[in-house]
């Protein structure tokens, strides 16, 4: 059996990768792919093949899955391009005469509003439509959206956002990334959505939690959507992507990415990374540099 992985030079790809062989899958069973193979060398010299593919261009996915039975479908990060990526990759997954596609969506894709979930709400259709067997991976937001702000937080002092008291069941993309594993070595999950999310928190609780962690205060400014995608883009996000931050913070506020589901849990046969322990390892990082 032999599982081709999208987006592998990628943070999400890669731990599935590093999970994937952790869980003993044969190297030369797993195909790396990304657009630029040359980042995933080092792979190639831990025996995992690696190939290029850029959903751009259909031909390069032709050959990347080639004699793959198993493909996991990473999506993109280009919002305005995920369909037409994922749609490009599905339907080389089903000439490639691959038997089972693994899409990792977001959670609550089929009732969400928020302006990230339209592209995984019609991958999801299309993928169920295409007939091919598959397994609906939604993931909730990844605690690294927070942790990966510690030097901007720290250095000011808050937490910024738009999403007022919601709650958010974030977990870590190892976790999420083992839960990808589970289900692409184990039996049984054809057919299933899971919706993964961590404990949940509001950004007031999790400003908490970092002034717990650095020992000075953090305070949560909550701003409007406009306010936050203007600071976002001041601070450098691409205008694109930070509108589509400020945008699923409004849809966090309405419950767009909170979940009562254990799926996560049952998948991965562990407690999942918290808050308080993402915060911690960020912060020790940072204090080791």
């Amino acid at each position: 059996m032999s599982i081709v992985i999208t987006g592998a030079s990628g943070h999400l790809g890669r731990l599935i990768v590093d999970q994937l062989l952790a869980a003993g899958a044969p190297p030369e069973q797993i195909v790396a792919t990304g657009r630029d193979a040359g980042k995933l060398a080092d792979l190639a010299r831990n025996r995992v093949t690696v190939r290029r593919a850029d959903f751009a261009d259909p031909g390069t996915l032709d050959e990347a899955f080639a004699g793959a039975d198993t493909m996991v479908l990473v999506s993109t990060t280009t919002v305005n391009e995920r369909f037409d990526n994922a749609r490009n990759a599905i339907d080389a997954a089903h000439r490639a005469g691959v038997s089972r596609i693994v899409y990792t969506s977001i959670l609550n894709a089929s009732t969400a509003q928020m302006t990230l979930a339209d592209a995984h709400r019609r991958t999801e259709e299309f993928l169920r439509d295409s007939g091919s067997p598959f397994v609906i991976l939604r993931n909730g937001w990844y605690l690294e959206n927070y942790t990966d702000q510690l030097p901007m937080i720290s250095q000011y002092h808050a937490l910024l956002g738009s999403a007022h008291d919601g709650r958010v069941s974030a977990a870590g993309r190892r976790d999420l990334a083992a839960a990808a594993a589970a289900v692409l070595t184990q039996d049984g999950h054809l057919g299933a959505t899971y919706e993964l999310g961590g404990t949940p928190f509001t950004l007031t609780e999790l400003a908490a939690t970092f002034s717990d962690v650095l020992g000075t205060h953090i305070a949560y400014r909550d701003m409007s959507v406009a306010d936050y995608t203007a600071t976002l883009t001041g601070a450098g996000l691409p205008p694109e992507m930070a509108a589509a931050v400020a945008d699923a913070d409004a849809g966090l506020a309405r419950g767009e990415l909170f979940t009562e589901s254990d799926d996560l849990v049952r998948l991965i046969g562990r407690p999942a990374l918290t808050a308080r322990e993402a915060v911690r390892n960020a912060a020790a990082v940072q204090a080791s540099r």
